[in-house]
């Protein structure tokens, strides 16, 4: 819930978002500066996830026309897991983990995000979403929101230079 709350708020200040004044009115409010930082940074965004190869479906997706959900998507992971570490750290009781499940809390905060996105589609389905759809497809909003987040790859351990810790990571917040 955490981190679609966090996508939520992120919409305000992505690439549609940033163009609206707090009460609504669409007008450019950043200085030039600002938002010549916010194109550069999301342009990482654009060309990882238009290189981010669709397995089901042999195509790669759209990293433009899904740019503003895939900006909210990683900063809604970035505001939930602060939200959860700054909990943790707050709360005396000790966290419960699953009996019989050999995962730390962290861990299974990424497993409980992944798990919000696990889907299963017909091939036909994925095609369409693929060209039509504004978002991304659950396996992307996974695979690359968790990767550009450090935090993954220190809960699991994952290997320096390797998918879910590769060596640079794409961020506007």
């Amino acid at each position: 819930m955490g981190w679609i709350i966090g996508h939520e708020i992120t919409h305000g200040f992505d690439s549609n978002g940033r163009q609206y004044t707090k009460d609504g009115v669409l007008e450019n409010w950043w200085d030039n500066q600002t938002v010549t930082n916010f194109l550069n940074r999301s342009q990482c965004f654009v060309e990882q996830y238009g290189n981010y190869s669709i397995k089901n479906v042999n195509q790669t997706n759209n990293g433009k026309r899904t740019l503003h959900e895939n900006i909210a998507d990683n900063g809604g992971i970035r505001a939930a897991y602060q939200a959860f570490i700054e909990w943790k750290n707050n709360n005396t009781k000790s966290i419960e983990l699953l009996p019989g499940l050999n995962f730390t809390s962290n861990q299974l905060f990424w497993l409980s995000g992944a798990n919000m996105w696990c889907s299963k589609n017909l091939k036909k389905v994925e095609e369409s979403l693929v060209l039509t759809d504004e978002h991304s497809l659950a396996t992307a909003r996974v695979d690359l929101s968790f990767s550009n987040h450090e935090g993954f790859a220190l809960d699991f351990s994952c290997p320096n230079d390797s998918p879910m810790n590769p060596p640079e990571r794409c961020r506007v917040w």
